[in-house]
């Protein structure tokens, strides 16, 4: 049965990752040896792959961006932002309810954005895609960004949060007198020009271009005031910092005006850094809080250097894979263990279990045993395995049981890579022979079958990490976790020939459009 075979396949792999020595002790340079030393997805199993599209590795080298506009403005605020990254990402900027075409809507509370929010990233079905949120919607992108990793939102493919001026989670630091004033405006309507030029001005460090003063005027003007009231008396002062540990793991880029007020970089230090602990903070000299129309040069560098150093440089998940993994027939609980896998690993980790210079090691020996740019389908894209199974090592996380001849894990790493240190500074023959000699000598504190022991767990270890990434697993073509349990009953599978897929498998039909490219049916009871 197909499915079978392809756990049976998937099983096989990491078998070959871990076993070790059956053949006895290898000699430096053996061909047959060193693929055992490394497992290699392309090279492993060459039966046929189930699916081309399915098994071949993307990148989302062009993301989406969804971008979230401030009190007042609506989604042109974006337009010139647009502009200077149509080259890197697609932009679609979002009016807000009670904002710019959205303008009459008629609950304009901070849930009902965030659900509008949640509402159109699902529609468009974007695979791969940044938060962007300016002042106000800088706390919607928050609540987006939580909602999405938890699980419960039905999105799945958020890469990172950029937030210009933005509003947090905790209630918004402003004067009283300054709340007070700004609801005055709209005590009597909408605002007037009088007082959109006052907040206008109240909010940049310096002229606007004409074209771009006369958009944010005419988008003050045509504002909703209830929406604005609902902003100020209730939605800034609202407290959900009860979902900022959601975000402890995402990427993030906070942009600051040097002349900004409340918000600027003291500001973000005090609220959202605290949110976003992988946040870096971008401090821009003179601008003010409309940092969209005021620095879009500067703010569209900055987002470009974001995605490509931190945010974008994991592998990512093919489209029709992703709206499985978007679909009722994935478990809340399972998207978001895959959205949380799907984060591109900090380029800043710093080692909780391990020494740097251990983590360095294992970086290396990741590199031999599972390497992730070599063979035909290599995919764009790397996974810090060795970042991952320190997180691991930390968190006293592992496969529930460990050879009664080694000292507890982390310290069984501790000594295995301080006796390999330096493997880092061969080339990767040498390498391939250190690792091959494993389990042949002493290695060490470790005697030779010591050796042989752990190397298996690390082995074990790193493949694991890997085939957790959701990447990894529409690489290989395996879709087993979808199997329905919240909104659906449990489904199974109904297709059981081999080469035979259910008609909502990745590979079966035409992303965003639920429909089979290629018809297929079954008759069978499923299991």
């Amino acid at each position: 049965m197909q499915r079978a075979y392809q756990r049976s396949r998937m099983s096989a792999w990491c078998c070959t990752a871990v076993a070790w020595h059956e053949r006895g002790p290898a000699a430096s340079g053996n061909a047959g040896s060193r693929a055992v030393v490394a497992w290699r997805p392309d090279a492993a199993a060459r039966a046929p792959p189930r699916c081309d599209r399915t098994c071949m590795p993307t990148t989302a080298s062009r993301p989406t961006i969804f971008a979230l506009h401030g009190l007042g403005l609506s989604g042109r605020l974006f337009d010139p932002l647009a502009r200077e990254l149509a080259d890197t990402a697609e932009v679609v900027a979002i009016d807000l309810p009670g904002y710019g075409d959205a303008r009459d809507a008629g609950d304009t509370s901070l849930d009902a954005m965030t659900s509008a929010v949640i509402r159109t990233i699902r529609e468009h079905g974007a695979s791969r895609w940044l938060l962007v949120g300016h002042s106000m919607g800088g706390k919607v992108a928050s609540l987006v960004a939580a909602r999405t990793l938890s699980g419960r939102s039905g999105l799945f493919g958020l890469a990172g949060v950029v937030l210009l001026a933005g509003s947090p989670l905790s209630p918004e630091p402003m004067p009283e007198e300054k709340r007070s004033e700004m609801l005055g405006w709209v005590a009597d309507g909408p605002l007037d020009a009088e007082h959109a030029r006052t907040f206008l001005e109240q909010n940049i460090g310096g002229a606007l271009p004409a074209a771009e003063d006369r958009q944010a005027l005419a988008d003050l003007l045509r504002s909703s005031p209830a929406a604005w009231r609902d902003w100020l008396e209730t939605g800034s002062r609202e407290d959900r910092t009860d979902v900022a540990d959601l975000l402890s793991a995402l990427p993030a880029l906070l942009i600051a005006g040097g002349e900004d007020g409340d918000l600027g970089a003291d500001g973000q230090r005090a609220t959202n850094a605290r949110s976003y602990p992988r946040a870096r903070l971008l401090e821009l000299p003179g601008a003010g809080h409309l940092l969209p129309i005021e620095r879009p040069v500067e703010v569209a560098a900055a987002i470009r250097a974001f995605w490509t150093d931190e945010a974008g440089t994991g592998p990512a998940v093919p489209a029709d894979v992703a709206e499985t993994i978007r679909s009722s027939r994935t478990t809340s609980r399972i998207r978001a263990l895959f959205a949380e896998r799907l984060l591109a690993d900090d380029p800043a980790y710093a080692p909780k279990a391990l020494t740097p210079a251990q983590l360095t090691t294992l970086r290396a020996v990741a590199d031999r045993v599972v390497p992730q740019d070599s063979g035909d389908s290599a995919a764009p894209g790397r996974i810090d395995l060795a970042a991952r199974v320190d997180a691991q090592l930390a968190a006293g996380r592992g496969d529930g049981w460990r050879n009664a001849d080694l000292p507890s894990d982390p310290e069984a790493y501790r000594l295995g890579l301080d006796a390999l240190a330096g493997v880092d500074d061969l080339s990767p023959e040498e390498q391939d022979a250190r690792l091959e000699a494993l389990g042949t000598e002493p290695l060490g504190a470790f005697s030779a079958e010591q050796a042989k022991a752990w190397f298996e767990d690390c082995r074990n270890d790193l493949v694991r990490q890997w085939l957790a990434h959701p990447a990894s697993l529409a690489r290989i073509g395996f879709d087993g976790y979808a199997t329905g349990g919240d909104v659906l009953p449990l489904l199974g599978f109904t297709a059981l020939g081999a080469d035979a897929h259910d008609t909502w498998e990745p590979g079966t039909r035409e992303p965003g459009t639920g429909e089979p490219s290629t018809p297929q049916t079954s008759t069978r009871n499923p299991r």
